[in-house]
């Protein structure tokens, strides 16, 4: 078990070039998150995240703000294949993981953010109002300390009582690592990859909101630092290329950390 910390700034209400004006908007989001994960026997793993966010809107130097418990998550994963074997007498491994989730809303959605708006974006919720569900896996192959770690998820959103449908998203995740062992106690795993993610448009009343959607790629840099059973991590984001919301939100970097034991 254990937390981690995402922050993500935006901009938003950016001009067709994406020219700055009085309405453009920064908008920042960190989010803290416990999740805890058990697994039962070496094939079956169950995890649950509940996240609490605070939400900071800034406009011509006033700021708002918001804070609460988030959508709470509950997943189960299933080991479909894992083989350990020596190439050229070094340690060779690869698993395969895939599971499915449920998001609940637990968050706050609040319609008045977006009620009568078609140039406002629906992003300042502590969460989406409704139920959705999520498809995962994570495959990983090593060559004794030397390993590339790939993830993928689906998100399939469902439609909120107040009429309004978030995007179905994909995010792709791939990275390199390398891992060095200095002693029996400790070890460091440096990475670097790309993350890719992409939405599909919102719906609003059952009619496409031009304002989101989107897909941004992004370059990431981090490293994992392991002591005993104590996992701390740090992961740093930036962004490569984006077309978000026809060109009306631009993402900055972002940063991730997580602290974790095992038990």
């Amino acid at each position: 078990m254990g937390f981690r910390y995402r922050f993500n700034s935006l901009k938003t209400h950016l001009g067709t070039n994406g020219e700055e004006s009085y309405l453009t908007t920064t908008e920042n989001y960190s989010n803290l998150e416990w999740w805890g994960a058990w697994n039962f026997g070496k094939k079956f793993r169950i995890m649950a995240s509940v996240p609490y966010s605070f939400n900071e809107r800034i406009n011509q130097g006033i700021a708002s703000k918001k804070q609460g418990i988030s959508d709470i998550t509950l997943s189960g994963y299933f080991q479909l294949w894992k083989h350990e074997s020596t190439w050229q007498h070094r340690y060779l491994g690869h698993s395969l993981w895939i599971g499915g989730g449920i998001k609940l809303p637990t968050g706050t959605y609040n319609p008045d953010e977006k009620a009568g708006s078609t140039q406002n974006t629906n992003l300042f919720q502590l969460g989406t109002g409704s139920v959705d569900y999520l498809l995962n896996t994570m495959y990983d192959v090593r060559l004794q300390d030397v390993g590339i770690n790939i993830n993928g998820s689906w998100k399939w959103n469902n439609v909120n009582q107040y009429h309004y449908r978030y995007g179905n998203k994909l995010s792709l995740a791939g990275q390199v690592y390398y891992k060095v062992k200095p002693n029996p106690n400790w070890s460091i795993a440096p990475n670097v990859g790309l993350v890719y993610e992409t939405a599909k448009q919102d719906e609003q009343q059952g009619f496409k909101v031009d304002i989101s959607g989107g897909k941004v790629l992004l370059a990431s840099i981090g490293s994992e630092l392991l002591y005993k059973k104590i996992a701390f991590g740090a992961s740093w984001q930036s962004p490569l290329s984006q077309n978000l919301a026809n060109g009306f939100v631009h993402t900055n970097n972002r940063l991730m950390l997580h602290l974790a034991y095992q038990f």
